[in-house]
């Protein structure tokens, strides 16, 4: 229910959160600094492979051309792949010819590897692999480092980057049918569940997958009702993507009918009320989200003078949110005071996190706002414009720790490859950077805290050679491995949901671009809040719709969802009959974050927007009794300041700098004076 409404008076001297705030949250862990990872050296071929000399033998050529000339003769030592091997199971993804490997084992419990490739100079690398792998143990087969493609010496003139790309998927390709062949009883089906889209519908594979196909395809009469609702009462609703299937199927098909339903990420929520408020003429706002996502679309309405507006949420309890609860608290407050009198200190805070916070930690230390898919940008920008910079970011721990990961990995980087990510950078300015970077230590969205090692650990066993996606939010071994997929393959990307959303779209186009006349499969690991299926699926089906419709057939993207060995809960017997004879479901038998409906990469506070509560809150609006039942719906609201700016203007202070960044390219004037002087001062 909502809170005392809050005055915005001497809040510029603020130094602690202001007493209205919300209650702290519990948190455990102790607060540090950034820990460098020891880089970990690979050999490049199997100790006792025929590998490492084959490799020598061919890099021993007097130039790349006649390199090429021996890796193409090498597939004459491929064993043929019969035409019925040709499987989805051995196509070597993201290749930019038709390739197939298939591993066995011979009677000695050996590694034999055939394969197939329409691409010469790919069935020479096929061939290569067979030669120099073939006569292994598998575990001797996964200490091969990819690097032996670059070890070829044939060079991007005659070896383009692409190219090259697919030789490493075909070597992942085989390192995972030895993973599944050293699993006990030999290969196994992978253990996720998956939606496989094509043009013609969507395979669900695993309890999981149903749950989540299901409302793909919403029933018209609840559309029906949906938009005759929103229509006749001038209702708009904003929507985050991490809505359930149910949600999410109905609203993108209301959607078609009635302009004014929007579903996207946190940023962009409250602008697009104010649009429907002031352009399309709604009177009401249905935000499906947590609560700091209605405060804050309340807020910036009063703040465009549109303070008649209703905004409601859907549950008159607390629909809350671990990692912004985790900014509220004593904790980030007493790491935000390390900052304060630091010179050149600037904070960098997540996008989801309320306005009050943004308000409040402004006072004490230079803020900018960030998002999953901006952040890296921000980090660098601020080091390259402010010399001897101290970044204080937060609140989320895994966001921090990924962030100094991958400036680790990158202090290791060739200037080149740096100055790909930012262009005003060097190995040696990471390098600097890295001791001046502080993250906060007890703050955690209880979705992507679920993506740990052993999830990860199945991902690399069964799942090695496809597409990695992950959310910046997500545990670092998942951060990882998607980051490993993206600098080695270049199959994965590491970003904001939008971020996944683009790239898997832009990885169907590019097979569509290919037109492999066998088509081919592309899977993508979701390592996010399941949520998104929705979108990425309808996104992926039309895709694949347009393609067949120009004649392009047989592409095929399979959406993986990585959930934990405790994300299912067996049901007796007597229990399965009322389920659907459904042996198990998602999630487990007690614990935060998973449910039956949403497994265990699912928020439960998002699963309180249900269907069933939109239609409750859409009955209720437009009569006054019903509005008079929708009090305790509405978002907690900042009072208008009676002198100097609201709460609500002091917390978009930070919002405003990150968009001057996102359009200039670079921290304004105002902010870099800010953040060098405001420490000297004190």
């Amino acid at each position: 229910a909502p809170s005392t409404p809050m005055t915005s008076s001497a809040l510029a001297s603020i130094k602690a959160p202001a007493a209205a705030l919300r209650a702290p949250a519990a948190v455990s862990r102790a607060r540090g600094r950034v820990a460098v990872a020891p880089i970990r050296a690979v050999s490049t071929a199997a100790e006792g492979s025929a590998l490492r000399e084959i490799v020598a033998e061919i890099s021993g050529a007097a130039d790349p051309a006649e390199r090429v000339k021996k890796l193409i003769a090498m597939s004459a030592s491929l064993p043929a792949l019969p035409d019925a091997d040709r499987s989805i199971a051995n196509r070597v993804m993201g290749c930019t010819a038709e390739a197939w490997v298939d591993v066995s084992l011979d009677a000695d419990g050996r590694v034999a590897i055939r394969g197939a490739s329409d691409a010469k100079i790919t069935a020479g690398f096929a061939g290569l692999l067979a030669r120099g792998l073939s006569g292994l143990e598998p575990g001797d087969v996964l200490t091969v480092s990819d690097d032996v493609v670059a070890d070829l010496g044939i060079g991007p003139s005659a070896l383009p980057r692409s190219r090259a790309n697919g030789f490493r998927n075909m070597l992942e390709t085989v390192k995972k049918q030895c993973r599944l062949l050293l699993v006990d009883g030999g290969v196994t089906a992978p253990p996720f569940p998956s939606l496989v889209v094509t043009a013609d519908g969507v395979e669900a594979k695993g309890s999981f997958a149903r749950a989540q196909a299901e409302y793909l395809e919403p029933a018209a009469d609840a559309v029906d009702a949906l938009v005759a609702e929103l229509e006749a009462k001038k209702i708009g609703i904003v929507a985050h993507f991490y809505m359930d299937p149910q949600v999410q199927g109905v609203l993108m098909a209301a959607a078609k009918r009635y302009e004014h339903v929007f579903i996207s990420d946190s940023l962009v929520m409250a602008d697009a009320a104010v649009k429907m408020v002031r352009e399309g003429g709604c009177e009401s706002v249905c935000v499906l989200g947590v609560d700091f996502m209605s405060e804050n679309v309340r807020a910036i309405l009063d703040d465009a003078g549109l303070e008649s507006a209703k905004v409601y949420r859907m549950a008159a309890e607390d629909i809350g949110c671990s990692l912004a609860e985790a900014a509220q608290d004593r904790k980030y407050y007493d790491y935000l005071a390390e900052a304060d009198g630091v010179e050149n200190a600037v904070h960098v805070i997540y996008i989801n996190t309320a306005l009050d916070t943004k308000a409040n930690a402004n006072a004490v230390v230079p803020t900018i706002t960030c998002t999953s898919s901006n952040v890296v940008q921000t980090v660098l920008t601020a080091a390259a414009q402010v010399p001897g910079v101290n970044v204080f970011y937060g609140p989320d721990t895994y966001m921090g720790g990924n962030l100094a990961e991958l400036f680790t990995m990158m202090s290791t980087w060739s200037d080149e490859d740096v100055a790909a990510v930012h262009p005003a950078h060097t190995q040696a300015t990471i390098k600097d950077l890295l001791p001046r970077l502080r993250y906060f230590q007890d703050g955690t969205c209880m979705v992507h805290h679920m993506f740990g090692g052993d999830v990860c650990d199945a991902v690399r066993k069964y799942y090695g050679d496809a597409y990695q996606t992950a959310h910046f939010e997500v545990p670092g071994e998942m951060f990882k491995l998607a980051m490993e997929a993206k600098r080695e393959r270049d199959m994965g990307v590491v970003g904001s949901t939008k971020n996944i959303l683009d790239y898997v779209c832009e990885k169907i186009d590019e097979a569509v671009a290919r037109n492999l006349p066998a088509g081919e499969r592309l899977s993508f690991v979701l390592g996010t809040e399941t949520g998104m299926v929705t979108s990425i699926v309808r996104a992926a089906q039309a895709k694949l719709v347009a393609a067949k419709a120009a004649g392009i057939a047989g592409i095929e993207a399979e959406i993986v969802f990585p959930v934990s060995a405790d994300a299912v809960t067996p049901v007796a017997e007597s229990e399965s009959v009322a389920l659907g004879g459904v042996a198990i479901v998602p999630g487990p038998a007690g614990g935060e974050g998973c449910s039956a409906e949403g497994g265990c990469a699912s928020c439960p506070y998002m699963k309180m927007n249900s269907l069933d509560a939109l239609m409750s809150v859409c009955a209720k609006i437009g009569t006054d009794a019903g509005e008079a039942l929708l009090t305790a719906f509405e978002p907690r609201k900042y009072e208008a300041a009676e002198d100097g700016p609201s709460i609500a203007a002091l917390g978009c202070v930070p919002i405003l700098h990150m968009r001057d960044f996102q359009r200039d390219g670079a921290f304004s004037d105002a902010f870099v004076e800010d953040i060098t002087t405001r420490g000297r001062a004190k």
